[in-house]
């Protein structure tokens, strides 16, 4: 008998396929050089990067959707889900993920089989998603990131913006800037994956996991890691896109600190505030009807 699960994960995981897809395609086709921190070329370097993108950000993204299914498996499921969420949590560990080189290794297999388990018990038949306190503001707000987002979602397809009305106006992709502490000019935006897109995928994941939360045992668990996931993604879009648009053009040198990794800076202070209020008010967000 097919089992049912919630639609909102199932929705998540299209949303990473499709962007995995577009990894391993782009990645197959460009080569090294007109990507970033990765060698090689063909097949074997696109499924490479495809699962490095499986790490970050999908490890990511596969904890807040654990934390919400969770009530609704069984007690042998949920052993494999704490099983999932430990392989997940690899990509926490230094040098899993390196923004200096993201080639393959063989740990990225763990956390990759940590998605892949997490996304085996969160997939059935999709109950029907009904309505959700806030469902306007979600709407509202994932158009809004879809928009910024869209450098970006270019460069994950191999294109730019230069010469294209309105759009090559409005966002700087393949212009020859100069960026403060790198050594010569490079395109405003690299082909390939960014961790703005990255960040994009988790707040847009989160406003759909948040519509999941219900009083029980995990509610806090749950609110909690969504609202740090959220405030980490803002954080990241924000200063991917605050360098490449803004201090790449020029307009001031003051770049927003990398959050990419935890660091004593302002920007993760702002993380954890932000998160703060976020989680507060999620442990106060009534379930969908």
């Amino acid at each position: 008998m097919t089992r049912t699960r919630p639609g909102e994960p199932q929705l998540v995981w299209a949303l990473f396929a499709l962007v995995a897809l577009a990894v391993l395609v782009t990645y197959t086709r460009l080569p090294a050089r007109d990507l970033y921190a990765v060698s090689g070329t063909g097949f074997a370097a696109g499924a490479g990067r495809a699962l490095v993108f499986l790490n970050y950000p999908t490890a990511l993204a596969a904890l807040g959707v654990l934390s919400v299914v969770a009530s609704e498996l069984s007690l042998r499921e949920r052993y494999a889900a704490a099983l999932a969420a430990v392989l997940c949590a690899v990509v926490f560990l230094p040098g899993v993920v390196h923004t200096n080189n993201l080639d393959a290794q063989w740990i990225n297999a763990a956390p990759a089989l940590g998605v892949a388990t997490a996304c085996a018990l969160s997939i059935g038949n999709p109950q029907p998603l009904g309505r959700a306190p806030g469902d306007l503001a979600r709407v509202a707000c994932a158009a809004a990131l879809v928009l910024l987002a869209l450098p970006w979602e270019a460069a994950e397809l191999g294109i730019s913006f230069g010469g294209v009305p309105v759009l090559g106006q409005i966002f700087q992709t393949n212009e020859l800037r100069h960026q403060p502490g790198v050594p010569g000019r490079h395109p405003a935006v690299h082909n390939g994956f960014h961790h703005g897109l990255g960040g994009t995928l988790l707040v847009i994941s989160a406003l759909l996991l948040t519509r999941l939360l219900r009083p029980g045992r995990m509610h806090a668990v749950a609110a909690g890691l969504l609202a740090l996931m959220t405030a980490y993604g803002l954080v990241n879009i924000a200063n991917d896109a605050w360098l490449e648009q803004v201090v790449k053009r020029g307009w001031t040198d003051r770049a927003i600190p990398s959050v990419l990794y935890p660091a004593a800076n302002w920007g993760w202070a702002a993380i954890v505030v932000l998160a703060v209020v976020l989680g507060a008010g999620l442990r106060r967000v009534p379930a969908r009807t």
